[in-house]
């Protein structure tokens, strides 16, 4: 009988209880001038999944600076806040490492200096608690493929950094990541042969403009891109439009992580 050991290159969607959980912070770092890394701790974690490395997860936050947080809680219909109660602020981020054994989770956060999730993680002390749901599913891509291109602005950098950290020493990847502060670069952690490609916040496009002056790789490939809106839609273009890469749209998955002029905006792109 014949087998085969070549590793499977499809994208598998799976899908997780829907829990909240409440958690304290533990430890606070200043990653670089604009990221602040939290980890959370919490009972509540023992049996947290996060299958992809782009999760999201909705963190929840008090409703308002200095009222105690109140969460939804289970009931007949689901979900639900407790009568008269105020619904906490929630924001999607990217679980950046979690250690099931020690019940830890880590998440990093932009500081842009505006926002609800930014003004509470610069103001943010140990003992703090905190809500988080989800993630309600995750988007695994199999790191068996030859090239891995992860692309984004400084809100893809979490997920990018755990990808990489994922990749085995078989892989190609190639990074291109734009940001405002040139400090808030770093070196990138990976077994894969890497390729990392940084660029100056300017002009729209920049990010769409880079990538489609790429030299893809031969071989089976996956791009991923995350980041503003309209940036994101120009770079999905240059991968999967004839006039581009003309990458199977299969193989590529763009997201919206946020959006100029919107609150609380995250969108998967295409199909």
């Amino acid at each position: 009988m014949n087998t085969s050991t070549t590793p499977s290159l499809a994208v598998e969607r799976v899908r997780h209880e829907i829990k909240v959980r409440r958690l304290q912070v533990q430890r606070i770092d200043q990653i670089s001038p604009h990221f602040l890394g939290i980890r959370f701790v919490g009972d509540a974690l023992r049996d947290f999944i996060s299958a992809s490395f782009d999760d999201h997860a909705k963190l929840m936050l008090p409703a308002q600076p200095g009222l105690p947080l109140v969460l939804p809680q289970p009931g007949p219909d689901g979900l639900a806040l407790p009568p008269g109660a105020q619904k906490p602020v929630m924001r999607d981020y990217t679980p950046r490492q979690f250690d099931q054994a020690a019940g830890t989770l880590d998440i990093e956060f932009v500081l842009h200096g505006e926002g609800v999730a930014s003004l509470w993680a610069e103001a943010a002390k140990v003992g703090d608690e905190v809500g988080l749901g989800g993630p309600r599913g995750s988007f695994v891509v199999p790191t068996g493929f030859d090239w891995h291109l992860l692309v984004g602005d400084e809100s893809a950098i979490p997920a990018i950094a755990r990808r990489l950290e994922e990749l085995p020493d078989t892989a190609q990847a190639i990074t291109v990541v734009e940001t405002a502060d040139a400090g808030d670069r770093r070196t990138f952690t990976s077994r894969a042969n890497l390729q990392t490609h940084w660029l100056q916040t300017g002009t729209t496009g920049v990010l769409a403009n880079a990538v489609a002056a790429l030299k893809l790789p031969a071989g089976e490939g996956f791009a991923w891109a995350g980041g503003e809106a309209a940036s994101m839609v120009a770079v999905r273009q240059a991968l999967v439009d004839a006039n581009g890469h003309a990458l199977d749209k299969g193989r590529v998955r763009a997201s919206a992580y946020w959006k100029r002029g919107s609150v609380g905006h995250h969108e998967t792109l295409g199909g």
